[in-house]
C-alpha cells in the first residue's frame, strides 16, 4: 500500500467520521483524560453544555494525527467540528460557549439525528 493511498484512507475515515457523528471533537486525550491544556478546556466547554458529543484521540491513531490538518487546512488539535462543519480549536469553542452559541449549535444538530 502506498504512502498516498494511506493518507485518502485516513481522510475518508476522518470524513466519515465527520459527516456520522453531530458533534465530533478532535483531541489529545480522552474528554476524561485530556493530554493537553488545549484540548483539556475545549472538552469541557463541551461537557458543560450537556448535550451529546463523539471525540477521538487524536494520540490513539497516528493517521488521523498526522493528516486531520490537512482534513480542512486547520493545522493545531483540538479541532471541533458541528454538523460537518468545522468550527474551529480552543479559543473558537470558548467564545461559542461563552455566548452560549455552542450549546445552540450543538442542540441543533443532535436534534436533526434524534429526529432521523
Amino acid at each position: 500500500m502506498s504512502f498516498e493511498m494511506d493518507e485518502q484512507t485516513v481522510l475518508a475515515k476522518i470524513d466519515e467520521q465527520v459527516k456520522n457523528n453531530p458533534v465530533v471533537l478532535y483531541m489529545k486525550g480522552t474528554p476524561q483524560m485530556p493530554s493537553c491544556g488545549f484540548s483539556s478546556r475545549t472538552a469541557a466547554a463541551l461537557v458543560e453544555t450537556g448535550e451529546k458529543f463523539a471525540f477521538v484521540n487524536v494520540l490513539a491513531d497516528q493517521g488521523i494525527y498526522q493528516f486531520l490538518p490537512k482534513y480542512q487546512d486547520w493545522p493545531t488539535f483540538p479541532q471541533l467540528y458541528i454538523d460537518g462543519e468545522l468550527q474551529g480549536g480552543c479559543d473558537i469553542t470558548l467564545e461559542l460557549a461563552e455566548s452560549g452559541e455552542l450549546k445552540a449549535l450543538m442542540a441543533a444538530a443532535n436534534a436533526k439525528v434524534d429526529q432521523a
